[in-house]
């Protein structure tokens, strides 16, 4: 017996970046479809004013883009404010991208499942607080907030 998947509350603003087209498109029309309010970009820069003038819950964006690549645009998301990031790339096996080394919180393979792996990604992200800029992350507690805590 499956078990049903919990799913995220619907209205959630997404920025979604790709320089491709169709490929933009085609993932809008899939995320729309599961109740998200998709802001479609096609380049960095054009995101980048966008997450700076705008509120989004979550962002997806492509790794291979002119003038800057994916793990660039997450640095400078990161440096503005913490949101959950995916990352899809055609080249995720190829130049061993995962979440350690591109700050994304998922990494998806462009290819024939990319749609639904993507989907699963964001709902997943949906439902879960956002990765802090790097360094803040310790998972240590200091020892005045120990502390208060009573511990």
């Amino acid at each position: 017996m499956r078990r049903a998947a919990k799913q995220p509350a619907s209205g959630l603003n997404l920025l979604l970046i790709d320089d491709n087209s169709r490929g933009l498109l085609a993932r809008k029309v899939v995320l729309a479809e599961q109740g998200y309010v998709v802001t479609s970009c096609n380049s960095p820069e054009e995101a980048l004013e966008h997450f700076e003038s705008n509120h989004f819950d979550i962002v997806v964006t492509d790794y291979r883009m002119p003038k800057m690549d994916g793990i660039q645009l997450i640095a400078r998301f990161r440096a503005i404010r913490p949101v959950p990031i995916v990352l899809m790339s055609c080249m995720v096996e190829v130049l061993g991208l995962n979440e350690s080394n591109t700050g994304a919180d998922a990494v998806v393979a462009k290819n024939m499942h990319e749609l639904p792996n993507m989907l699963r990604a964001v709902n997943r992200l949906a439902l879960k607080p956002a990765k802090k800029p790097a360094g803040s992350q310790t998972g240590r507690k200091s020892p005045r907030s120990r502390k208060a805590a009573g511990e």
